[in-house]
């Protein structure tokens, strides 16, 4: 049996991404933050399994400011696949947190990096990063070469990050990918995130339980894929017989706008009649035509995005109704 490790579990990517392990038969661990709440409800129709939770699936207490504690449970778990997903992911949050923006999102990866190198047998290891490396670039659509050039702190920390990866994959010798991951949603989307807003909102005001939407700027753009899709492009990178670097991308750019018009199409509503503009939710510096060419992920490990964008937003829409009627 597979053994693998996943640090941010508990978030989208990490509850999708221990459902597809699962079922192609690893054993799963996990890392989760100590705090006083336990807020795992992506993964809770897996952690109420008794077959299994503590069967296949286990979760340990660990950070990425504890190098002690990841470096004992990775000692004692010996997995042979480790994906990276942790750390604070949140674009504009990163303007209002920048020190543990990059604390977590970049010294957090170093730190895990550091680990895995003096480990007896490496495992191989993944590590998510985002387009957001690339701000404001100068050709659409980006790959692989396309110059790094961030305009948030969290796209400051992922190229910090992005390049140790690829450090300790060239002078280490460790099995290391970087995924350039794109904007990627599902119905288990934080509730911060721009998409999950407004599909909420769209289904509490059908629901009666909201009367409007106060929205920054809905021209931005940006190339939206679903979670899932993602999750499995993670997979099969490390499978291939080589690490490198793959872009995973839809290629196709929508705005926040085309997010909206769904949203609300999917409930049956005219969002004009709901929707205002709030100036003071402009973000300082946005970044610009970020679609992606995942032209080397398709040739190289055989992946495609399988989920439409409309699809996407109106899954997402329907499961908040259902949650609402529930």
């Amino acid at each position: 049996m597979s053994i693998a490790f996943i640090t941010g579990i508990t978030g989208q990517d990490g509850s999708y991404l221990s459902e597809l392990l699962l079922a192609k038969g690893y054993e799963v661990h996990g890392a989760v933050r100590r705090t006083s709440t336990l807020e795992r409800s992506r993964l809770a129709h897996l952690y109420h399994d008794r077959e299994i939770y503590n069967q296949r699936l286990f979760l340990h207490y660990a950070d990425l400011d504890d190098p002690t504690t990841l470096r004992r449970v990775l000692s004692r778990v010996k997995p042979q696949e480790v994906y990276h997903l942790a750390g604070q992911s949140h674009v504009g949050l990163s303007f209002e947190i920048p020190e543990t923006t990059c604390e977590f999102t970049a010294m957090g990866t170093l730190r895990l990096l550091e680990i895995l190198r003096d480990l007896p047998d490496a495992p191989r290891f993944f590590h998510a990063t985002s387009s957001e490396l690339f701000g404001r670039p100068q050709q659409a659509p980006q790959d692989e070469s396309t110059p790094v050039n961030p305009v948030n702190p969290y796209g400051c920390a992922k190229a910090f990050a992005t390049q140790m990866v690829k450090v300790y994959r060239q002078a280490h010798g460790l099995f290391a990918v970087n995924g350039i991951l794109y904007n990627h949603e599902s119905p288990r989307r934080g509730e911060g995130f721009v998409t999950r807003k407004i599909c909420r909102a769209a289904a509490a005001i059908k629901a009666g339980q909201q009367d409007k939407l106060m929205l920054g700027d809905t021209s931005a753009q940006r190339d939206w894929g679903h979670a899932r899709d993602t999750v499995r492009g993670m997979w099969l990178s490390l499978q291939h017989d080589s690490a490198d670097d793959y872009v995973f991308a839809t290629g196709q750019l929508h705005s926040v706008q085309d997010v909206l018009e769904q949203a609300f199409h999917a409930v049956g509503l005219d969002w004009r009649a709901y929707v205002e503009t709030d100036p003071g939710m402009l973000r300082p510096s946005e970044s610009f035509n970020l679609v992606g060419d995942a032209s080397k992920a398709r040739a190289r490990l055989g992946w495609e995005p399988e989920v439409s964008f409309e699809a996407l937003i109106h899954e997402m829409t329907q499961a908040e109704l259902e949650a609402l009627n529930a």
